[in-house]
């Protein structure tokens, strides 16, 4: 479906619930806040699945809008899920249930009855934007997770996802008097000191291949652990590698458990396509920002993401 044919499939249910993806980022968090002020806004009744994951960075934006405990929807609506494997683990038993998806990756599954695709927005947030602003005005309470949403899936709008339109949406939620600087420095001029030792870190253990154009950077439980960082202190790490100068691709690799390991990778997309790479292990993504969760030890891990970078680029 189109955003009209959204907003207007949207008009016609009520009860909503909306889910958000594991280790949740502004975009999803942003989307699923945005979205349910909107559905408010028209009299429905929605709520946002708790998201366990979610850190205090992005929790403030779903203040009032979380379900209560034993809630029963007749409508759920994922944002920003591209995968079944990416549903939260309290999201699960909602896997068969999804009426509706509204995304913005290629790698999208369509693993709901409906689905709101645009692979060439930078963010899902911008679709959400179109949508609220078909179901109603857009108000200030909904436009600062909105802009939380394109900002963070941006860079603040420096990755090469950025277009005109994502420019001209960012623009269109200012004018609706949000704390625009405010929400910049929360959101990339801060820094936790917890953080800045992992980036330290980083720096130190670094791998660089091809000639300096590859650059692998693993974060561990034992480096986690040591700094007694947590989830907050590790948000958006995967930007930090592609950093370096001379780097094209960029690939982080987080130890999410023993035996198992997060693959972030950022690239170049006209020399090298991120989702391609990492969907030969079983995940997606973006042309130019992609990633996948692998078993296997931070050593196993680099060394299956070198593999499939080597495939893409001699299949």
């Amino acid at each position: 479906m189109n955003e009209r044919q959204t907003a207007e499939w949207l008009m016609e249910r009520d009860d909503f619930l909306i889910l958000t993806h594991v280790r949740p980022d502004g975009d999803t968090i942003g989307c699923a806040a945005g979205l349910c002020l909107a559905l408010r806004g028209r009299g429905k009744t929605a709520w946002v699945l708790e998201n366990p994951e979610a850190t205090s960075l992005f929790t403030p934006y779903l203040e009032g809008l979380t379900a209560p405990e034993g809630w029963s929807p007749d409508t759920v609506v994922s944002v920003d899920i591209a995968a079944r494997g990416l549903f939260p683990e309290n999201a699960r038993c909602y896997l068969e249930r999804v009426d509706l998806a509204i995304d913005h990756h290629p790698s999208q599954e369509f693993f709901a009855r409906e689905t709101c695709l645009d692979a060439g927005r930078a963010a899902c947030g911008e679709l959400i934007y179109d949508i609220a602003g078909l179901l109603g005005p857009v108000t200030r309470e909904m436009a600062v997770p909105l802009y939380v949403a394109v900002s963070t899936d941006t860079g603040c709008f420096v990755y090469g996802n950025t277009t005109a339109d994502t420019h001209r949406t960012a623009a269109a939620l200012m004018e609706t008097g949000i704390p625009a600087a405010e929400l910049n420095k929360r959101h990339f001029r801060t820094k936790t000191l917890k953080r800045l030792r992992i980036e330290s870190r980083i720096v130190e253990g670094m791998e660089l291949f091809d000639g300096g154009e590859t650059a692998v950077a693993a974060v561990d439980l034992a480096m986690v652990a040591q700094l007694g960082a947590d989830e907050r202190d590790m948000e958006d790490i995967a930007s930090f590698v592609g950093q370096v100068e001379g780097v094209k691709n960029a690939i982080t690799i987080r130890e999410l458990r023993p035996g198992t390991c997060k693959l972030s990778l950022r690239t170049d997309p006209e020399v090298l396509n991120a989702s391609r790479v990492c969907a030969l292990l079983g995940g997606g993504g973006h042309a130019a920002a992609s990633g996948a969760t692998v078993e296997g030890s931070v050593e196993e891990a680099k060394r299956a993401i070198l593999w499939a970078i080597e495939q893409v680029r001699h299949g």
